[in-house]
């Protein structure tokens, strides 16, 4: 365990560089996004300003757009524009228009209609009157639509990270998966920094008195194009290959943080969504991804698995962790948990894993058919509902099949009831809503438990992690001792982190292992 905790100074000096990389992209997004939203939002408010029966449905619609939410118009983009900044700029645009769009059409509107009529008296025609008349007087309105815009991109940016499009979220999430405090606080104060500053400049703009406020319009494009800039300017240092990892990976010993101390690997990284890794690699929108071993989807992407020939992944065998005090409430639920000991190996797992991540059977489904097909499926029995099992889940499809097999189990070999929590996010959470007694049980990894729980020196690491079974026995001990909860008896199958690749770009370039690859990028 490590003797001193990390301050949240320590931690953001320690990752500067990515911390500025990924500024510059949130940046980059936010005003890429509202200088579309400015040019389509601003000649839409003159167009309803002049044709105000057109007001209410164009307005309507850019109302209806800003109230879907955010992480739902993220969801819709992809199967239009795939991952990446394209429909993470779409979405944020589309967040942009209303404000943009109503003060347009309020500020042309609210002109005083003596001033117009005293500027058709001066003989200008309809366009002189729009710009040396009603544009500059609305300008103020205008530009405070322009602000509300920019202080919601700037928020809503941050999700643009679940779809590989980076930016501060990529620390946030990456926190919330590791239930680590410093990294969450070290993605959303710049973001908050970020919507103060931006909103503190742009109401100073707005106080500017006419012939200033006038010229400042002028310039508005410019610095737009300026700030939208900044996304590009870390991907010009990039590497020859680009990196995907989940928020999860990035923040292990068994994932990023032992791939640069151990092999020294250092590769333009992408953080990303589990949900959407496998097919952005697929769509060689990334070439490297951390996946796992058992997972479906390389089979039906075509990836293959890169040598660990260093050996930083451990054993991951599954197998159910429950709360001590759950066993002694449920005295059937050990034997009923353990029934599916022994029956899953890996390419079981695999192939179960295929029909969930792949072909989008419901896990549900999947796992009823296989309890059947092993004559371990019975109907459930009549619950007594004050005795409720809580069955916890990660956040990945390999998680949703195990709760709903333990689920299935438990209502058909006893009186109990089940409650169901899955989709929980990360380790972290997943352990912390066991010790907290918010579920009573989970799957977990021997692995998992050995560095990301429990955090075993490095010497014990070595030691333990020769074989599966001393792992195993080694977590179990601990767990028991240190948070009085029971590793039962494992499933089958080892479901290890891993680095993958296409198979024939792996071929082409002649990498088959982790240190492969980094010689290839280490390379000129």
């Amino acid at each position: 365990m490590n003797e001193h905790q990390q301050t949240l100074l320590e931690f953001m000096q320690q990752q500067a560089d990515k911390l500025a990389v990924q500024t510059m992209q949130h940046i980059g997004l936010t005003f890429i996004s509202l200088f579309f939203a400015v040019l389509i939002g601003l000649p839409l408010g003159i167009v309803i300003a002049r044709k105000r029966k057109l007001s209410g449905s164009v307005l309507g619609f850019a109302g209806v757009l800003q109230t879907i939410p955010s992480i739902a118009l993220l969801g819709f983009m992809i199967p239009l524009l795939g991952i990446g900044p394209k429909p993470a700029i779409v979405a944020l645009l589309l967040y942009a228009l209303l404000p943009i769009i109503r003060n347009t059409y309020t500020g042309i509107t609210g002109v005083d209609a003596a001033v117009k009529e005293a500027a058709i008296a001066m003989g200008m025609s309809k366009w002189q009157i729009l710009f040396k008349v009603e544009l500059p007087l609305a300008m103020p309105v205008i530009l405070a639509g322009i602000r509300t815009a920019t202080v919601i991109n700037v928020g809503v940016a941050t999700l643009a990270s679940f779809i590989a499009a980076g930016g501060l979220g990529e620390f946030i999430f990456g926190g919330i998966s590791l239930n680590n405090t410093n990294m969450i606080l070290a993605g959303a104060i710049p973001a908050a920094l970020l919507a103060i500053i931006f909103d503190f400049l742009l109401s100073l703009v707005q106080k500017l008195n006419f012939r200033k406020l006038k010229r400042s319009s002028y310039a508005l494009p410019i610095v737009l194009l300026l700030l939208s800039s900044f996304y590009f300017i870390p991907t010009a240092y990039g590497s020859k290959l680009t990196a995907g990892f989940t928020p999860e990976f990035m923040g292990r010993q068994d994932g990023n943080l032992g791939l640069e101390s151990k092999y020294g690997l250092k590769i333009h990284t992408i953080v990303i969504s589990d949900a959407v890794m496998y097919k952005a690699a697929y769509q060689k929108e990334l070439d490297v991804i951390s996946g796992y071993s058992t997972d479906g989807r390389l089979k039906a992407y075509g990836l293959v698995v890169l040598d660990d020939d260093k050996g930083i992944f451990p054993p991951y065998y599954a197998a159910p962790i429950v709360r001590n005090d759950a066993l002694k409430k449920f005295p059937e639920l050990e034997r009923t948990l353990n029934l599916l000991s022994g029956k899953i190996n890996d390419s079981v797992m695999t192939d179960l894993n295929y029909r969930t991540d792949y072909l989008h059977q419901s896990p549900e489904r999947v796992a009823k058919d296989f309890l059947v097909n092993h004559k371990l499926f019975k109907p459930a029995r009549k619950t007594n509902e004050e005795n409720i099992v809580r069955i916890g889940s990660k956040i990945f499809g390999e998680q949703y099949i195990l709760a709903n097999m333990y689920s299935m189990l438990i209502k058909g070999y006893t009186n109990y009831g089940v409650s169901t929590k899955t989709g929980l996010g990360g380790t972290k959470i997943c352990f912390d809503a066991l010790t907290n007694d918010q579920i009573d049980f989970y799957p977990e990894y021997t692995g998992t438990g050995l560095l990301a729980i429990l955090q075993a020196p490095s010497k014990t690491i070595n030691e333990v992690t020769k074989n599966k079974d001393s792992t195993y026995n080694y977590v179990q001990r601990e767990f028991k001792k240190q948070y009085q909860v029971s590793w039962l008896k494992p499933i089958g199958f080892n479901n290890a982190y891993a680095l993958m690749m296409r198979e024939q770009q792996a071929k082409s370039l002649n990498i088959k292992t982790i240190s492969n690859l980094k010689r290839y990028l280490n390379s000129k």
